[in-house]
């Protein structure tokens, strides 16, 4: 881990990117840091071409999904019809994910969806929350932590990274039709929709982190989609548990021993930073852990006022993804035991005519 090499280049770069994240969204007044700080993880890559592409891509999704949430979500508060606002979730939730699955650019459509989701649940589940002032936190925070990033991988490409370069990403490829990718994405689009039902019936929290955590974790390659991905999916919800669980562990014992020193929370934060990007690096398939040990870390260790840091935000995004677990899992399995079933009642009625 602490050998020189491309892949320690990278861990440093992204806590680099955090720490600047940090400071320019403290400059800028954001309300939420650790949202900038998210940018100044997930943008960074190995060259500037490619951190600009993926910062670019970011940012345009995240305009693209305030403006609309800007222009549909004070109508739906004013007409307060929850089924309107079900249908709409899960008609962007769907079509954000079938773009993230399948378009050239997937990032954007990726970010279009989350932002505007968060949005329009966060102020359903909170109507004291203003529609404008969120949406232009959201983006100042975006620009604070991909310009972060975009400076870092600037610095970085034209010193170490001549010396230990980083392998090409992968290129896009272009949109086209999939069935198995338009199935997936509508079950998502399904899963999305029941939240501001059951929040109607039961109350239910953290409506915009479960909606986050069920289009997240229903990205999946287009090569590895068939007529269920139960399993796949199910594996990506343990493997995000799992990583949350590790993070606000960590993120606790951190919390304990600073005792409200700024600086060990910092020092605590990029550690978690580099420890998390080595993980995802590894090359295994469980590398998604990496980045939700990732997100744990700064959720909780990143607060808007250091003097004000405690386990309660990652508890609500826990709470958050194990809400969007117990929605999303039985639309999955209920698919699953139907195409199963559809498959088993084809083969019985077709094999008297293939003899």
């Amino acid at each position: 881990m602490l050998r020189p090499s491309p892949r320690l280049i990278d861990e440093l770069e992204c806590a680099i990117s955090v720490a600047l994240a940090i400071l320019f969204a403290h400059l800028l007044h954001a309300e939420h840091v650790s949202w900038a700080a998210f940018s100044g993880y997930a943008v960074m890559r190995g060259h500037v071409r490619e951190t600009l592409t993926r910062g670019t891509l970011r940012i345009v999704g995240t305009l693209i999904g305030a403006g609309l949430a800007l222009a549909i979500v004070p109508l739906l508060r004013s007409l307060g019809f929850i089924g309107l606002d079900a249908v709409v979730a899960g008609l962007v939730a769907g079509a954000a994910l079938y773009g993230a699955i399948v378009a050239r650019r997937a990032y954007a459509w990726l970010f279009f969806g989350l932002t505007f989701l968060m949005i329009l649940l966060d102020t359903l589940e909170h109507p004291d929350v203003v529609v404008r002032s969120f949406a232009q936190t959201r983006c100042l925070e975006v620009l604070a932590g991909t310009a972060a990033c975009v400076i870092v991988s600037l610095v970085s490409t034209v010193t170490v990274r001549r010396y230990w370069p980083a392998a090409p990403g992968p290129k896009p490829g272009q949109m086209q039709w999939h069935r198995h990718a338009f199935r997936h994405a509508a079950q998502g689009g399904v899963a999305v929709a029941l939240l501001p039902l059951l929040w109607s019936l039961f109350q239910i929290p953290q409506l915009a982190q479960s909606a986050v955590t069920i289009v997240a974790t229903m990205i999946v390659p287009l090569s590895s989609l068939g007529a269920s991905n139960f399993t796949e999916v199910s594996k990506r919800l343990v493997q995000r548990v799992m990583g949350c669980i590790a993070g606000a562990i960590l993120a606790a014992v951190v919390l304990f021993a600073a005792d409200g020193s700024s600086l060990i929370l910092i020092l605590g934060t990029l550690n978690g930073v580099i420890v998390g990007r080595h993980l995802e690096n590894g090359g295994t398939r469980a590398s998604y852990v990496g980045t939700q040990f990732v997100l744990a870390i700064l959720v909780t260790l990143v607060p808007d006022n250091y003097e004000q840091a405690m386990m309660a935000p990652a508890i609500d995004r826990l709470t958050g993804i194990l809400v969007g677990i117990l929605v999303l899992e039985p639309v999955l399995f209920a698919w699953h035991l139907f195409n199963r079933d559809t498959f088993r009642h084809t083969d019985t009625v077709e094999a008297p005519s293939g003899e």
